[in-house]
């Protein structure tokens, strides 16, 4: 199975299941196109005449089109179905990552936010130490000998818990070399509570840190409110610019969401780039369908011609010497994620799970509140082997739509809590979401081709 597409400039080939990807001429592309369907001499002559070239020419490129099919770089056979499930077995009962949700509650009262204000559809709650403590004794306990171990705080706001965020990795550096691990923790944050002391032990141990900003003062202060209905803009942007440049402009993000209110998101981008950020993403906004703030059919046109857009722009600053990252346009065109990772998926509720103050297990951040999905907690561990079985399951050729996508291989099946929340099933297919990410993958082939044609 091939995918085609003329992008940038670029006429572009994607061998689906070798996954090796083509830059070629008009003429090899058409031919391509009809390889597989039509008859080799009257392909020949059709090209022929089309391109005012000789046979003889024609024939060459057909017989390099060959070659590649031989060596199986083009039209290679799907032989990884029957694999699904056995890689996914291999690793079963292996964690490997938490998201420790230290604090449902927050200080901001962001009217777009999937988990009610950080109470994720219950009560407010803070995490203690000994529940973070255990968390960290249920991890390294239940990740067989894999050595290096991920940690997401994560809220709410995790900030408003920041003694235990503190206790926490200082319990978990206590036990690394005992245990043979290695702890690299991620903090997600909306800023508010951004001081000296934050961004220095962020700096020491925070391998990641998460920055939610929506990009334009007035598209974030549009949802991203206090509780007395101030936008948080212009309190968090120096606290965000202090410690992007307090960390050498690397390991953060800056995350923004966009809406039905702001489908022009690359506005947004270029507020940032303008503030001096440049390690960027721009997510879709979650939320029910037929919610006000969610995004239309009539905006989808818009939000795939700002990716095309958004990857011109990259272009543009990389000539200028001033380039910058888009979290969903990082691809590795050389080596890339293994076959384990294009077929499984991110492993929620198998690999990674997140953690309420309490210590309920839930598959991911997005499933927490959501009762059926309450895996087990970490003091008895998983016991609702039935959910998790399903997420066991839930692999890329688990879902009949993904069978003949050509991104099968890249999205490996998409997101569960969105298939979920769009279908009411994790082995659904959010089919909005498939159509933003293939425009995004198609972006990003682009801009690497385009990359390495500079170099």
């Amino acid at each position: 199975m091939i995918h085609q597409y003329k992008l940038g400039g670029h006429d572009i080939i994607i061998d689906v299941c070798s996954g090796a990807i083509h830059e070629t001429d008009d003429v090899t592309y058409d031919l391509i196109a009809k390889f597989e369907t039509a008859d080799k001499d009257e392909l020949i002559a059709e090209l022929s005449e089309k391109y005012n070239l000789p046979s003889d020419e024609i024939a060459e490129i057909y017989d390099d089109v060959q070659e590649l099919k031989d060596d199986g770089q083009l039209f290679a056979p799907d032989t990884f179905a029957p694999m699904a499930g056995e890689l996914k077995a291999r690793t079963s009962g292996v964690i490997k990552a938490l998201c420790l949700h230290v604090a449902h509650t927050c200080n901001l009262n962001c009217s777009y936010c999937f988990a009610s204000q950080g109470r994720f559809h219950g009560d407010r709650a803070l995490m203690s130490f000994e529940t973070g403590k255990r968390a960290i004794d249920f991890l390294v306990e239940n990740s067989g000998t894999r050595r290096n171990l991920e940690v997401d705080f994560f809220g709410g706001e995790p900030l408003m818990n920041w003694d235990v965020v503190k206790q926490i990795v200082a319990y978990a550096r206590s036990i690394e070399k005992e245990k043979k691990k290695n702890f690299r923790f991620t903090l997600t944050t909306n800023g508010i509570l951004i001081d000296d002391e934050v961004i220095e032990f962020a700096n020491k141990e925070m391998h990641n840190v998460v920055l939610s900003l929506d990009g334009r003062r007035e598209v974030h202060d549009r949802f991203r409110k206090d509780y007395a209905g101030r936008g948080s803009y212009d309190i968090i942007v120096p606290k965000f610019q202090k410690l992007v440049e307090s960390r050498g402009g690397k390991g953060h993000y800056i995350r923004g969401t966009f809406t039905h209110a702001n489908p022009d998101f690359l506005e947004d981008i270029k507020t940032m780039l303008d503030l001096g950020f440049t390690e960027l993403s721009m997510e879709p906004v979650v939320c029910a369908p037929g919610d006000p703030m969610a995004l239309t059919e009539e905006d989808k046109a818009i939000v795939l011609d700002q990716y095309e857009k958004l990857a011109e722009l990259m272009l543009e600053r990389a000539k200028e010497g001033r380039p910058f990252t888009f979290y969903h346009y990082m691809i590795d065109l050389e080596g890339g994620p293994c076959i384990y990772k294009r077929i499984s998926g991110c492993g929620s509720g198998t690999e990674y799970m997140a953690v309420t103050p309490w210590g309920d297990l839930y598959p991911c951040h997005q499933f927490v509140g959501e009762e059926a999905f309450k895996l087990g907690d970490i003091f008895t561990g998983v016991t609702n082997k039935e959910k998790q079985d399903d997420f066991m399951a839930c692999n890329v050729y688990a879902r009949e739509e993904c069978r003949d996508c050509w991104a099968r291989l890249f999205c490996a099946g998409g997101c569960a809590a969105n298939a979920y929340h769009a279908t009411g099933s994790v082995r659904g297919v959010y089919a909005y979401g498939c159509d933003l990410f293939k425009k995004r993958l198609e972006c990003a082939i682009m801009v690497k081709i385009a990359e390495q044609e500079e170099e």
